[in-house]
């Protein structure tokens, strides 16, 4: 009999600009690495060209409705401890997910974090942060103090910052796009996932 690798099953939730090329190949990235990969399209085949378009999108479909549809799309992989990942809006809903799922094997951030309720509990689930610096959605105060939110809830929590990229610095198409600071975080996005 031989061994098989432990690997993920990864949630991965697209940002604000919806379910874009970047983040299939994303998904292909980590699929390559060996995990399976659950890719929702929370905006139901809408996609927006710039920021601003992509707020009008989400502010349209609500917070609340974004959150039903990512709970919806993780639930029937979550008896299997999934880690939760995304970008920018994803990364926030992946945030909310795990620390409210008691199964979650680990939370990837990229561009994104969300508030935590006072009373957030998250066991050391291993937790990594990658984004800009600065960063006018993720600033230094609002980090300072997520970090140290996290930490107080019990989380294992490493953040990565890259000094002059833009928000969504992943994503080619975008003119956010670091290709030195991408590739830096799959690198070491790769390696936080082969160790869940």
């Amino acid at each position: 009999m031989t061994a098989v690798a432990d690997t993920s099953t990864i949630v991965l939730f697209h940002s604000a600009y919806g379910l874009r090329p970047a983040v299939h190949e994303a998904a292909d990235r980590l699929r390559a690495a060996g995990h399976e990969v659950v890719v929702p399209d929370l905006y139901e085949g809408e996609t927006a060209e710039t920021v601003e378009d992509g707020m009008v999108i989400k502010e349209r479909i609500g917070r609340d409705e974004l959150l039903r549809r990512a709970v919806t799309a993780a639930a029937p992989y979550s008896d299997r401890g999934l880690v939760y990942a995304g970008f920018s809006l994803g990364g926030s809903l992946a945030q909310n997910l795990a620390l409210a799922d008691d199964k979650a094997r680990g939370l990837l951030l990229l561009h994104g974090t969300s508030d935590i309720a006072d009373d957030a509990a998250a066991d050391d689930l291993p937790v990594q942060l990658h984004v800009a610096d600065p960063d006018p959605f993720e600033p230094h105060d609002w980090l300072n103090a997520w970090y140290l939110r996290m930490r107080r809830a019990g989380a294992d929590v490493e953040v990565f910052r890259y000094g002059g990229a833009g928000h969504v610095f992943t994503d080619p198409e975008l003119p956010d796009y670091d290709k030195e600071a991408a590739e830096a975080t799959w690198r070491v996005a790769l390696g936080f996932l082969a160790s869940l």
